[in-house]
């Protein structure tokens, strides 16, 4: 099968009209986006767009072979007045299937909110699926036997947690091709938009991009190893979560446990809590190398200054006496074990971290001990990983890449 997308943004378009955010502001030329439509073979078109014919003849194609037109959004009629020559735009109902006087078969998949998807199988067996934008499949569970699909259109930046179902499932595996579609003003385009879609093991492509489903494509490279850093409240621990929002299974390690009698601490982690995933699991321990050494799903390690903290805390190396003595050594030694576990391990790893040591210099020997420590730690871990971004104001810079 060979797709022609005419658009690859989202409903309104990009940028959305009168809007006056940055994204939208740099959102021009050749970063412009209207809003997603796709031409499969030039016979059948998935959502109808304004200015769909154009889009299309300025890609080289014309509609004029197009013998359906389905839609993914709720409502019976079509979005736009209808261009003439094209069938009546209609939406099919969930688990219907359909088939193309081209030869192509078509299934509707019930989406978790208003909508519907579509499964496309070429004549000759190639597998397209197309998600509306805000949808994820809805009621996918792990089935042995899936074969998956070649290619997988969707809101990738909007609802990662699509493709994190489709990946648990099955149905979205090593060799499928994801192509974010449906983008919004919330990812700014370029550099920005590339490396997130990177990270969900996707690609986004300009509008009138012509693709060819089964055709091998390298797959972004996911870091195996990632360290963010940055100061408080910088969007660090933020950054880090979206790194994983497509993987079907995270267990995220709070280093910080609970604290009994604090409140506001607690709020904390409840906040933390609530953005994640459902599907995560959470480990509250400072215990990382016997996990660095197991098989299992990604970790997110939050944070490393609250597990040096711990381990000063066992070392005794807040006492200058037992510092010079024995705190150090030890200190050192549990520093060098974590590396060495960050080394070997199989994992798929993202750690956050605080960057400190820009500004004031702490008052007691034992803050300054803590800073000095602290940068030491990061720059090790920053030896081992392949990937490390530096969170300003919410603003991810790579530093490694």
């Amino acid at each position: 099968m060979e797709l022609t997308l005419l658009g690859t943004g989202a409903p309104e378009g990009l940028p959305r009209p009168g809007c006056p955010c940055a994204a939208c502001a740099v959102s021009v030329g050749t970063r412009a986006r209207a809003a997603t439509a796709v031409l499969v073979d030039g016979a059948l078109l998935l959502d109808l767009t304004p200015g769909a014919v154009l889009a299309a003849a300025r890609a080289g194609h014309s509609l004029g072979g197009v013998r359906q037109v389905l839609l993914t959004h709720p409502h019976d009629g079509p979005a736009v007045e209808l261009p003439p020559g094209l069938p009546t735009a209609v939406r099919v109902p969930d688990g219907r299937e359909l088939a193309v006087i081209s030869g192509h078969r078509v299934r509707a998949v019930p989406m978790d909110s208003p909508g519907t998807g579509y499964e496309v199988t070429g004549p000759d067996g190639e597998r397209l699926l197309y998600l509306p934008p805000g949808c994820a499949p809805a009621g996918t569970e792990a089935r042995s036997g899936v074969r998956p699909y070649d290619m997988v259109l969707a809101d990738v930046l909007g609802r990662p947690e699509a493709l994190a179902r489709l990946r648990a499932s099955g149905e979205a595996g090593p060799a499928t091709d994801v192509v974010a579609v449906h983008l919004d003003h919330d990812t700014p385009p370029g550099r920005e938009l590339k490396r997130r879609c990177a990270a969900a093991g996707a690609r986004a492509v300009p509008d009138g991009a012509t693709l060819v489903v089964g055709d091998y494509q390298l797959v972004p490279d996911v870091p195996r190893r990632t360290l963010v850093l940055g100061g408080a409240r910088s969007g660090k621990s933020y950054e880090a979560e979206r790194r994983l929002e497509a993987f079907p299974e995270v267990h995220y390690v709070a280093t910080g446990g609970t604290r009994d009698g604090d409140p506001e601490w607690a709020q904390r982690v409840g906040l933390h809590r609530e953005r994640r995933p459902g599907s995560w699991r959470t480990l509250e321990t400072c215990e990382l190398v016997p996990l660095l050494a197991e098989n299992g799903p990604p970790l997110l390690i939050d944070c490393l200054a609250l597990w040096l903290t711990d381990a000063m805390d066992r070392a005794g190396a807040w006492d200058d006496e037992v510092w010079a003595a024995s705190g150090q050594k030890e200190l050192r030694e549990r520093t060098a074990s974590l590396a060495a576990a960050l080394r070997a391990t199989r994992r798929t790893v993202v750690a956050v971290s605080n960057e400190v040591g820009s500004g004031i210099v702490p008052a007691t020997a034992s803050g300054r001990r803590f800073r000095d420590e602290l940068g030491r730690l990061n720059a090790v871990v920053a030896g081992e990983c392949e990937h490390v971004l530096l969170v300003v104001a919410g603003q991810a810079l790579v530093l490694k890449d």
